[in-house]
C-alpha cells in the first residue's frame, strides 16, 4: 500500500507545478490592468500608476513574481486579494461552505436518482424503460449547464414563481453564520420559515449541479450491473429459487458498487467546476462566483490562490478514491 500511494503522489507533485503555471499565467494573459481596474473611473497619473505597481509588485519581472508565489504558497501563504484586502486563504474558507453545501445536495439528488436509474435500466434491458432512462442521461450529460440553469430560472422562477431566482435565502431573516452551511444555521436560528426558505433557494441549483453528474452515474450503474448480471454466480441464486429483486439488491448490485463508487468519487471535480457556472447563475456566494468576480477583476492572487485550492481539493479527493478502490479490490494497488 505504501509503494502505491508513493507511485500516486510522485504523480500529484508534477501536477501541482504545472496547475501553479497555470494558475501564474492564465489571469496574467487576460487584457486588463489590475491596478487600472482598481482605479476605476477616477483614472490614474502615471506617476501614481507605477508607484502602485512598485507597491503590489507588477512590475518585477515575471519569473521573480512566479518564484515568489510559489514560495509563498509553500508556505501556507496565498497573499492577498487586492479588492478586499483580505487574505485569498480566509476568504476561500469562508465561502467554500457555501459550495460544499450545494455540492453534497448535488452529489445526494445525483445518486438517489442516477443509481437506481441505471440499476433499473440494466435489469429491464431493451424495453422502453431502458431506452427512454438512458436517452434522458445522455441529453442530461449534453446539456450545457448554462443554458439548462436559465431555462429552469425562466420556468420555475419568472413564470411558475415556485422557487426564487438567486440567493441562498430570503433578505427577511437575518442570522449569525455560525457554520456557512445555510440549511443548519437556519435550522438553529429559530427563525420561523428560515430553513423552508434556504431550502427553496437550494432547489433549483442543485438540479442543474446534478444533472451531468445523475447522467454519468446512470450509465456507469447500468453498465456495472449488466456486466455483474452476466456472471455464474448470479445465474445460481436464480436457480436456487431466490426473489429477483433479492438476487439484484443482495448479489448483483453489491457487486456492481466498486465502479459505481469509484466514479461517484471522481464526480466531485466535476460538481466543483460546475459550482463555477452555477453558483454565477444563480448568485450563489460560494468559490464559484468568487472566482468568476475575481477573473473580472484582474485580482491576481484571488485567481491564482483559488485555482490552486480548488486543484489541490480535487486531486486529494481522487487520491481518496483511488486508495478506497485499492483496499476494496488489493489487485489494482499492482497495477
Amino acid at each position: 500500500m505504501i509503494r502505491f500511494l508513493l507511485r500516486k503522489l510522485a504523480v500529484i507533485v508534477p501536477v501541482l507545478i504545472g496547475i501553479t503555471i497555470v494558475s501564474f499565467g492564465f489571469v496574467r494573459i487576460l487584457p486588463g490592468d489590475p491596478v487600472m481596474l482598481m482605479a476605476g473611473e477616477r483614472g490614474l497619473t502615471p506617476e501614481r500608476h507605477a508607484e502602485m505597481m512598485a507597491q503590489f509588485g507588477f512590475d518585477r519581472p515575471l519569473p521573480v513574481q512566479y518564484l515568489d508565489f510559489v514560495a509563498s504558497a509553500l508556505g501556507g501563504d496565498l497573499g492577498q486579494s487586492l479588492v478586499s484586502k483580505k487574505p485569498v486563504l480566509a476568504e476561500f474558507l469562508t465561502l467554500f461552505p457555501a459550495t460544499v453545501e450545494l455540492g453534497l445536495c448535488a452529489v445526494l439528488l445525483a445518486t438517489l436518482i442516477g443509481v437506481p436509474l441505471g440499476v433499473l435500466a440494466a435489469v429491464k434491458r431493451g424495453s422502453w424503460f431502458d431506452q427512454l432512462s438512458m436517452g434522458i442521461a445522455l441529453t442530461g450529460y449534453s446539456m450545457p449547464i448554462f443554458w439548462w440553469g436559465l431555462l429552469l430560472v425562466i420556468l420555475f422562477s419568472g413564470t411558475l414563481g415556485w422557487t426564487p431566482v438567486s440567493g441562498r435565502i430570503a433578505l427577511q431573516y437575518y442570522f449569525p453564520d455560525a457554520t456557512g452551511f445555510m440549511l443548519y444555521d437556519a435550522a438553529v436560528s429559530g427563525q420561523k420559515g428560515a430553513f423552508v426558505s434556504a431550502l427553496r433557494h437550494l432547489i433549483l441549483p442543485s438540479i442543474v449541479l446534478a444533472t451531468i453528474p445523475m447522467a454519468v452515474l446512470a450509465r456507469q450503474s447500468r453498465s456495472a450491473m449488466l456486466e455483474v448480471l452476466g456472471e455464474d454466480y448470479v445465474r445460481t441464486a436464480r436457480s436456487r429459487g431466490l426473489s429477483p429483486w433479492r438476487v439484484i439488491c443482495l448479489h448483483a448490485f453489491r457487486n456492481a458498487l466498486i465502479p459505481i463508487v469509484t466514479t461517484l468519487g471522481l464526480q466531485i471535480g466535476g460538481i466543483l467546476t460546475g459550482a463555477i457556472l452555477t453558483e454565477t447563475i444563480f448568485s450563489w456566494p460560494g468559490i464559484g462566483k468568487w472566482m468568476v468576480d475575481s477573473i473580472a477583476r484582474r485580482d491576481y492572487p484571488v485567481v491564482q490562490g483559488g485555482l490552486l485550492l480548488i486543484a489541490g481539493i480535487v486531486m486529494a479527493v481522487n487520491l481518496l478514491v483511488d486508495v478506497l478502490y485499492a483496499l476494496i479490490n488489493p489487485r489494482i494497488r499492482h497495477k
